[in-house]
């Protein structure tokens, strides 16, 4: 049976989505994927690039308010000092393997100042990209490095908009999720409040859980279908959320936030081997660099007693963009330990889950 989303699928999500229930329904952000897959090959490789741009490829330099946070600090995310400092940040956002973080920054510093030349020479500008990273080595050498520059620009200069595939993609190629295979998600949704209308969009690289903890829509699934897991949680997850409405640094702080709450809404206490990084940003109030401005900055804001539902929303299209990911997995056979199978989710056995278990409670 072909792969169909969670909300193809049928299951009683939350909220409504945007035209492509993706990040990109963000007007002007782009994601692009190098995925890099050789089954072949001796040790196998299955790992990648993914690049989000927050103002697409063709862009103006300028800076995307944003704020941070971290659930548990097992993982990397680099540039988050500044985030937490600056209140933004400048160019893409690129998801990777753990042990490719140096490499792609090397390229996003490399595409930035190739892209914006005149800018970066005449005004000393200085890049601090962010880079994140998922751990991949149950089903890719990831001790050999593989991830080169130029996959990573290619994931950057591939990057459009509109539909975004799901599942063993870019960063996310090898990615593991509640014991299933996941890898790369999203999804959106439109939000109306205080009379003002935005969206919210969602990107993860899942790569966590224990599986006996996997939720769907409030059903203990994993409890059912793994039993009693004697696994620890590992692995990590990334999540961006994206929004056109108008958020000033701090207000973007609490809504990475609601990101984790997203993530334990599928089950996750957030275990101690899991890097769990969130990073929020707006595409709101369009200005030049503050080292290129003037005196005063004019920016607009959502009134924080109005952010109740952009917080579910976040929520929403966070757990969404996780059950996508798991949703659009394929089985792939681990390299360490060697043999072991990962199966992907489903979809019809998890809806005949879900049903035998309200038969049950009924």
């Amino acid at each position: 049976m072909a792969m169909r989303r969670a909300r193809e699928l049928g299951l009683p999500l939350q909220g409504e989505t945007g035209r492509f229930n993706a990040i990109t329904d963000v007007a002007g952000v782009e994601v692009g994927y190098r995925t890099i897959r050789r089954e072949a090959a001796t040790p196998i490789v299955r790992t990648g690039v993914t690049a989000i741009l927050p103002f697409g490829r063709h862009g103006p330099l300028r800076p995307a308010w944003a704020g941070s946070f971290g659930l548990n600090g097992n993982g990397e995310m680099t540039g988050l000092h500044w985030v937490e400092d600056g209140g933004y940040f400048v160019g893409p956002v690129c998801l990777t393997n753990t042990h490719s973080v140096g490499i792609v920054h090397h390229a996003v510093v490399r595409w930035l100042v190739r892209t914006y030349e005149e800018a970066f020479t005449a005004d000393h500008l200085w890049a601090m990209p962010v880079v994140a990273e998922t751990y991949d080595g149950v089903l890719s050498d990831v001790l050999g490095q593989h991830v080169t520059e130029e996959d990573a620009l290619a994931a950057i200069d591939q990057a459009a908009g509109g539909a975004v595939q799901e599942g063993s993609v870019g960063g996310g190629t090898g990615m593991i999720c509640y014991g299933f295979k996941g890898g790369s998600g999203t999804s959106s949704r439109v939000v109306r409040t205080g009379g003002v209308q935005g969206t919210v969009g969602a990107f993860v690289q899942a790569n966590f859980g224990r599986p006996d903890l996997l939720t769907v829509c409030g059903v203990p699934v994993g409890r059912i279908l793994a039993g009693r897991s004697q696994e620890a949680e590992r692995g990590s997850v990334i999540g961006i959320v994206a929004t056109d409405l108008p958020m000033l640094p701090h207000q973007l702080r609490r809504v990475a936030r609601r990101a984790a709450l997203g993530i334990a809404r599928t089950g996750s206490s957030g275990g101690n081997s899991s890097g769990d990084l969130f990073l929020a940003f707006s595409t709101a109030n369009p200005s030049d660099l503050p080292q290129r401005s003037g005196p005063l900055l004019n920016l607009q804001s959502l009134n924080d007693e109005l952010f109740d539902p952009v917080y579910e929303a976040v929520c929403q299209a966070i757990e969404e963009a996780v059950l996508n990911a798991l949703l659009a997995g394929e089985p792939m056979v681990a390299v360490r330990p060697a043999g072991k199978r990962i199966e992907a989710l489903d979809g019809e056995t998890l809806l005949e889950t879900m049903r035998r278990y309200q038969r049950q409670r009924d």
